[in-house]
């Protein structure tokens, strides 16, 4: 249940979305272009960031940009 902590873990890195052209889901309510968020956990496809609602949430990589 490691998703239950990483709202506490330390930042990896940071990135900055890009755009929010989303075709499958809304992704323009929980980010920002051009905001520069932290991320806590990354897999190939996915990160996980800090979003604007202040939780955990899964994007896909090709909305962002590394810091």
């Amino acid at each position: 249940m490691i998703h239950k902590h990483w709202q506490d873990t330390e930042t990896i890195k940071q990135v900055e979305c890009v755009h929010t052209n989303a075709k499958k889901y809304v992704v323009n309510t929980t980010l920002t272009p051009g905001k520069i968020y932290d991320v806590k956990n990354e897999t190939e496809e996915f990160i996980f960031i800090v979003d604007n609602t202040n939780r955990v949430g899964a994007f896909r990589k090709d909305y962002f940009k590394e810091v």
